[in-house]
């Protein structure tokens, strides 16, 4: 692989980090991990590599930084519903956002590859690269519960319509405590969905979403890896990327540039940033050390002061 490391490399990084700049900031002179956990979403699309984000968790945690890894996976679950003769629905809202609609038979296949076949693999790849990584969903031990969704507002054929039948949910907590647990521990979580919805069940949640619920709730740097090099200006121009945004004018860029599947990253990085994330990164997923470039300025950087007056003034409310 061209952008590994051997594993007596990932083994001696400790001593001799690839990065020499991130050595000088990772530790107070207690000793002690100063800067925030890292939280890292790998993306689901087939043009997403995961060997170098691998990699550089792996890098990442053996020199002290804690990470959470949560993961996507909508292809390999549209591949196994074709294989079972089945058809992917995907609705859009009246608010122009496109997402699954997820029936009781699609909710079968995606509990079976998500944290059946997916989590099981990425968990045993970190483990196979020297990383103490832990698998789960996010039903375990209660870790993302919220409200389920039992129908959902779609627009079809130009009509706003309601399409019940949907086993999907909108996480609203996360079992924190669970999490600093297995990273005080010495662990590296490995999280997916499905979530678990207030009425006990199981049901789908946008995985994006999940990993900026775990972000903000534990006031980590959100990292999301995806196949571009983060949010661009043009759509078809990679030299319209937008470095960062930190004001509430600069983040209108950023939304208004948004299209598909980035429409959902830009969405979870407010969702992150409201919930208490340091900063949300977009970057490249296929690149050498992809988590550790998009730390030191890859990507697009969002900032909290996107958000405004917004958080001051929930924090008076409180």
């Amino acid at each position: 692989m061209t952008n590994g490391y051997t594993r007596e490399e990932l083994l001696a990084a400790h001593d001799d980090l690839i990065d020499a700049s991130a050595s000088d900031c990772l530790y107070t002179d207690g000793g002690e991990p100063r800067e925030p956990p890292v939280v890292v979403k790998i993306g689901g699309a087939r043009a997403v590599e995961p060997e170098g984000a691998v990699q550089d968790i792996a890098h990442l945690v053996a020199n002290g930084r804690k990470v959470v890894v949560v993961h996507g996976g909508s292809t390999a679950v549209d591949e196994t519903l074709e294989e079972l003769g089945e058809e992917p629905t995907y609705v859009e809202t009246p608010s122009g956002v496109s997402g699954r609609f997820t029936d009781e038979r699609t909710m079968e296949v995606f509990t079976m590859v998500m944290p059946g076949k997916l989590n099981t693999e990425l968990t045993a790849t970190l483990r196979g690269a020297g990383v103490d990584a832990l698998g789960l969903s996010g039903v375990d031990g209660g870790l993302l519960t919220g409200k389920r969704k039992s129908a959902v507002r779609v627009v079809e054929d130009g009509k706003k319509k309601i399409k019940r039948g949907d086993h999907s949910g909108k996480i609203t907590d996360v079992n924190t405590q669970l999490l600093e647990t297995l990273l005080d521990g010495g662990y590296t979580p490995v999280a997916t969905v499905p979530m678990l919805a207030d009425d006990g069940v199981p049901v789908n949640a946008d995985a994006d979403r999940a990993a900026a619920a775990i972000a903000g709730a534990l006031g980590a740097e959100l990292v999301v890896l995806t196949d571009v090099e983060g949010v661009y200006e043009d759509i078809d121009d990679p030299e319209s990327l937008i470095a960062s945004a930190s004001t509430p004018t600069e983040f209108e860029t950023v939304k208004n540039a948004a299209e598909g599947f980035m429409t959902k990253k830009v969405m979870a990085a407010t969702e992150a940033l409201e919930g208490g994330a340091a900063k949300v990164i977009v970057a490249d997923a296929n690149v050498r050390d992809p988590i550790t470039t998009a730390l030191n300025g890859g990507g697009t950087h969002v900032e909290p002061g996107v958000l405004g007056d917004t958080v001051e003034a929930e924090e008076v409310a409180k």
